[in-house]
């Protein structure tokens, strides 16, 4: 065998092989494995996203295999790349032969092959053979055959064909794929990935302004022929830059036109939700005589110069926040007011150092499912928690807690609470601390009873009052015994102010065996309530109560959740109560603006496929022939056919073809 015939060979088998419907399924297969993965699991989040929901062994895995961005892959391209070789290679193969077959009525068939046929059946006849000739074209025509004549040497031959339309569904269908796999490129982010893996493009993941973000980092209108990324506008504000997530940074992606935000309207139902929202917005553009005014809704986009801008969310654009910081562990009463706005910060000074207060977020409603009992009361399926604000309070370190904080107090058990919630990151959630309102609905009360527990020289006199009282009903007189309590009970009011029980229990642990750890502990908690009631009594008398009379049940519910509230502020993580004293509300509109070039090319394919499908499974592609043949003085007819599809349909249709056509032949 020489060089030529071993290369063709070689080309023989990799056109066999890339033809096959084996190999063909397989990456069908594969591409459908693929999309279900790139459906199921959110694509371009970024990756502390991932490492919080799969761990970080399964998180390095899924992000070496590229499950993160599966429609981007490389080897998902490579898929694609694979079946559109593999279907180009089976058209290239088969489109010809099947071009062919639809115009050839292989008038040269033999007697003896249409014998061997499944549908036949065989007679003589009488009649001319030109009055058959015309019968049976004229019926077959009637039934939609197209039909041809040759006369042989010694027989005659009549072929019909119907349904060869069918053959085009073959073509149709594979040229579909191709279609869509073509419009898929065109759509993907596949220029984006070979951009980032050659490194003409690195995404930043510094948080920083969009003008301040390198070149590398940015995309112009010609270098990308797809995205879908977002941007949020305040109100009569404007931008032609939209942001790109890509895993664990951003690209910004700059538009041929700016889209001014005008107006926002959202509506809500009587529950706080909301019920619709939309934006008037303006496109500015040279290639336009005049801006473009125009009003988009959710499912109502606009479309301009192929770019779609969709309303897809709303948040705070800003609002302006007026907040009392009321200081914890100090005998310092007096709030402090701050004005600041929503996605700034400011510094702060506190007793504990300086922090960086960030204002991430401001909700004008919180809605909640009530539950049962509430349902009965109010009849309401929920209810509105009223505005509410997160924060970041950053310490000089850099470390940083998540604090979420309600305005108004929110009932809970048939008491006012103010809430606030803490964590430590993302993963974790929201731990809130329950402060009690008083009967004026404000934190007052609190705020004077924690002050007086941190001011030394009241305590230590209530301290002295209460052990002299107590003493004298004993007939105590024992200096010695008077000051070792009082400074007992000093001791514990400081460590209850400093970690609540837990700082106790921790003392106790330290210095008491363990046999007496229980008793000692009882006994403590009496002494430390002793202290705290007695405190708390002073503060009512601040207020003008008369605390010679009977306390009434909501003053001693408020003592207990007070102290309650006391015991978890060393784990709450700031030095600061913020309270959300008034805002100025300012609202933005998020845009989802996306490309998508490849989309009619796409719906093209995806008609081309359906179109071919139809074809292939529903037009039958149907062949008949009728040989007439003189013998003996007589004419000895052969009629058979055969079709592709639903051969039984087509046995009882060849049935009722032959016994019209013998009938009109006898």
């Amino acid at each position: 065998m020489n060089t030529a015939n071993k290369k063709h060979t070689r080309l023989g088998i990799i056109f066999e092989f890339l033809s096959s419907m084996n190999f063909a399924i397989t990456l069908l297969v594969a591409i459908s494995f693929a999309s279900v993965i790139g459906t199921v699991l959110q694509q371009n989040q970024p990756y502390n996203d991932y490492i919080i929901k799969f761990g970080p062994f399964w998180h390095e895995v899924f992000k070496t295999l590229g499950l993160y961005n599966v429609y981007g892959a490389m080897w998902f391209l490579a898929l694609l790349v694979l079946l559109v070789l593999s279907t180009g290679v089976c058209i290239y193969r088969n489109t010809p032969t099947m071009l062919r077959d639809m115009q050839q009525f292989r008038l040269n068939v033999k007697e003896k092959s249409l014998r061997l046929m499944t549908n036949t059946q065989s007679w003589t006849s009488d009649k001319d053979s030109n009055d058959i000739d015309k019968q049976v074209q004229h019926y077959l025509n009637f039934k939609g055959f197209r039909t041809r004549v040759k006369q042989h040497d010694d027989h005659r031959v009549i072929a019909g064909m119907k349904g060869s339309w069918n053959r085009l569904g073959y073509i149709f269908t594979h040229a579909g794929i191709i279609v869509l796999c073509i419009g898929s490129f065109l759509d993907g982010s596949f220029g984006l990935t070979i951009k980032e893996w050659t490194g003409r493009i690195i995404p930043e993941t510094r948080d920083i302004r969009a003008d301040k973000v390198p070149a590398t980092a940015r995309l112009s209108p010609q270098d990308s022929l797809s995205f879908r990324g977002s941007i949020s506008l305040q109100e009569g504000s404007s931008s032609n830059l939209v942001f790109l997530n890509i895993r664990d940074g951003y690209l910004v992606q700059e538009l041929p036109f700016a889209i001014e935000l005008k107006d926002f309207r959202v509506e809500h139902y009587t529950s706080g939700m909301p019920k619709s929202f939309e934006s008037d917005l303006v496109i500015h553009d040279d290639q336009l005589d005049e801006p473009l005014k125009q009003t988009i809704s959710v499912n109502h986009p606009l479309i301009y110069r192929g770019y779609a801008m969709y309303q897809a969310s709303f948040g705070d654009g800003g609002s302006n926040l007026s907040i009392r910081a009321w200081p914890f562990r100090t005998q310092e009463i007096q709030a402090m007011d701050i004005k600041v706005e929503v996605k700034k910060s400011r510094v702060l000074n506190t007793l504990s150092g300086k922090y960086r207060l960030e204002i991430d977020d401001f909700n004008m409603f919180n809605i909640f499912p009530n539950t049962d009992e509430e349902k009965a009361a109010t009849g309401k399926k929920f209810k509105n928690f009223g505005p509410s604000f997160k924060f970041k309070l950053r310490d000089a370190s850099g470390v940083a807690n998540e604090y979420h904080n309600y305005m108004l107090p929110v009932m809970q058990q048939g008491r006012l609470f103010f809430l606030s919630g803490m964590r430590g990151s993302v993963a974790d959630q929201f731990r809130y601390l329950h402060i009690p309102a008083d009967n004026n609905g404000s934190l007052n009360r609190f705020m004077a009873f924690q002050s007086l527990l941190h001011t030394s020289e009241k305590v230590k006199q209530i301290a002295k009052n209460s052990v002299k009282a107590a003493m004298s009903v004993a007939n105590q007189t024992d200096k010695k015994m008077q000051d070792d309590v009082v400074n007992s009970m000093m001791n514990l009011i400081t460590l209850f102010n400093q970690g609540g029980y837990i700082a106790i229990e921790a003392d106790i642990k330290k210095k008491v065996p363990e046999d007496k750890q229980v008793n000692v502990a009882e006994a403590y908690v009496k002494i430390l309530q002793n202290l705290l009631q007695n405190t708390y009594l002073e503060v009512l008398k601040q207020e003008g109560i008369d605390i010679n009379k009977a306390v009434n049940n909501f003053d001693n519910q408020f003592y207990e959740d007070a102290v309650s509230a006391f015991a978890g502020i060393a784990a709450y993580g700031s030095p600061v109560y913020f309270q959300l004293a008034d805002f100025k509300h300012r609202e933005s509109s998020g845009i989802q603006i996306t490309r998508h070039p490849g989309q009619n090319i796409f719906y093209l394919g995806c008609l081309m496929l359906i179109v071919g499908i139809f074809m292939m499974f529903y037009i039958s592609y149907q062949r008949i022939w009728l040989i007439v043949k003189p013998e003996d003085g007589k004419l000895s007819l052969t009629l058979a056919g055969s079709g592709n599809r639903n051969q039984r349909d087509f046995a009882n249709e060849f049935d009722q073809l032959a016994k019209q056509i013998v009938k009109s032949s006898s």
